[in-house]
């Protein structure tokens, strides 16, 4: 079982920068994946972000690409935290940001069926 838990959420203007962060602990938490979805009101969960257990492979949504940068910190085998640093935020980059651990690894990231586990989420306002 794994635990999951986000911080830093806010409100911040159009162009600005806002960094977010996962703690995840639990049983051997830095094999996993590490992933972050955003879902807006009234519309569907999306895909953000995720990275490899060993922080070497990161990924992006499309939307994000060259805005966001998703980071890893392994510091313990049984707590790690992923960051996601976001710059020239946009409002449709305003929603609810979850983070979550896909167990069993393959490159089918970016699909929140394929994530075991979920935090509850930190809200991201973007002010025009």
């Amino acid at each position: 079982q794994a635990q999951l838990t986000e911080f830093g959420g806010g409100s911040v203007q159009a162009g600005g920068s806002l960094r977010i962060s996962c703690v995840a602990s639990g049983r051997a938490v830095d094999r996993y994946v590490l992933g972050w979805f955003r879902q807006a009101p009234g519309k569907k969960r999306e895909f953000v972000a995720a990275i490899s257990g060993d922080g070497m492979r990161p990924y992006y949504a499309d939307s994000v690409k060259g805005r966001f940068t998703i980071s890893r910190d392994n510091a313990r085998d049984t707590v790690n935290t992923a960051i996601l640093q976001m710059n020239s935020l946009k409002p449709e980059d305003t929603a609810l940001y979850s983070c979550a651990i896909k167990v069993v690894f393959s490159e089918d990231v970016i699909y929140p069926y394929e994530y075991d586990y979920w935090g509850l989420g930190t809200q991201v306002t973007v002010i025009t």
